[in-house]
Parts: structure tokens; sequence; C-alpha cells
């Protein structure tokens, strides 16, 4: 059990990023939307602050978790509250045009996802946060990037291989954190994010397959986790 103290000054700090993330997702955001609607098709603006929304709230607050919280109850509890606050609008028929669209609700797969993946980690590892924030970071900046470049490639939401090249290099980078699996993770993800499976989106497909593997690695070739060991 977690001492009151301990509990209040994590617990504050999840407030923090809680607030930090309705900054970016309910102003940051729409204020860059309106000034890339004025240079960009709408689809565009949408789809770049999307990207956005991965950097400066999954990807960051992601990476800070193992430096603020001891375990992943706060972060699960913030990731879930944000997938139930981004729901309602789409089941209320009035998106956040500035960031949602009609026709997918990926934004609530990015927030479940990030929870989901980030508590299994924990759990499974007995106490590691890195094996669900590395996964989780590949979700939001490796997939963040790969977004950028083809938007700015082809002004459009679209798949290419430049996209995912880009992609492997931010994910080789990243996955370093854990040496050998990582980078063997963030290299498939980077690859599986081409690819499209009806509702499971890349959002679901990109961390989940990164985490799998980095798990097979730990409970069945450990030794691998010596093998590029610069991070650590």
């Amino acid at each position: 059990m977690l001492e009151a103290e301990t509990l209040l000054v994590e617990g504050l700090r999840a407030l923090v990023f809680f607030i930090w993330v309705l900054f970016v997702v309910g102003v940051l955001t729409y204020l860059s939307y309106k000034i890339l609607v004025k240079k960009v098709p709408e689809g565009v603006a949408v789809y770049y602050n999307r990207k956005i929304i991965h950097i400066l709230a999954g990807g960051l607050i992601g990476y800070l978790v193992p430096f603020a919280f001891s375990t992943p109850f706060y972060p699960l509890v913030l990731s879930m509250v944000l997938g139930v606050f981004t729901l309602i609008p789409h089941l209320l028929k009035k998106p956040m045009y500035w960031f949602q669209t009609n026709d997918n609700a990926y934004e609530v797969h990015f927030c479940l996802s990030w929870g989901l993946i980030l508590t299994a980690g924990w759990l499974l590892t007995g106490g590691d946060f890195w094996f669900g924030v590395i996964p989780i970071m590949f979700m939001a900046l490796g997939d963040a990037v790969t977004g950028l470049v083809r938007n700015a490639m082809f002004k459009r939401r679209t798949k290419s291989w430049w996209g995912n090249l880009a992609m492997a290099v931010v994910n080789v980078v990243i996955g370093l954190k854990l040496a050998l699996p990582g980078v063997v993770a963030g290299l498939f993800s980077s690859i599986i994010e081409h690819f499209e499976f009806g509702p499971i989106d890349d959002n679901i497909t990109v961390p989940v397959s990164a985490f799998l593997i980095l798990i097979l690695f730990y409970f069945f070739a450990p030794e691998a986790f010596s093998v590029l060991n610069v991070l650590a």
C-alpha cells in the first residue's frame, strides 16, 4: 500500500498532467487549428493537431511517468478519464472538430492503449515502467513523426513507406532504452503501422505488437537486454 503522503504527492502530479492535457487538447490545438486551416485543407489541419496531441500529451507525459509515479494507478485513471472525455463528443455527435472526425474515434483508442499498456508492462515485469512506456512512445512519438512526414508530402491522410522509414529512425532511438529487444520492437511496430486492419487502427497495433515483443524477450530471452545496452 502506498503511504498517504505518496498518494497525495502523486495525485497532485496527476492533476498537473491532466490540466496540461486539457490545455493541449482544448486550447493549444484549437488555436493551432485556427492558424493551420487558413493555410492547409481542414482535414490536414485536423491531422496535424492529432499528432501535436500525440507528442505533447501522450509522448511527453508517457516519458515522465517513471519519474513521477511509483505505480500505474494514477496514469491508468488519467487515461481512462481522458478516454471517456474523448468518447462523449462522438456519442453526442458533436466532435471537437479541431482534432476529432466523424468517421473514426481513434483518439479514444489512443487513450485506452496508453493506460492499459503502461499498466500491463508494470505488472508483468514487477514494477518496471519502461516496458509499457517504450511501446506507448512508439505510438505517441514514432507514429506522430510518420504522420507529419506523410502530411507534409501528400497533404492528406495516407500510408507511405517514407513515413514508416521516419518512424523507424525515431523508434530505434527510443527503443535503445531497452537495448536490442527495444530496437526490434521499434522496427517491427514501424512496419506494422503501415497496414490497416479494419477498426483496429495503429493506436492499437503499434503499442500492442511492440509490447508483446518486449514481454516475449523479457520472459524467454532476458539476456538480449544486455545487447546494445547503451541507454539503460
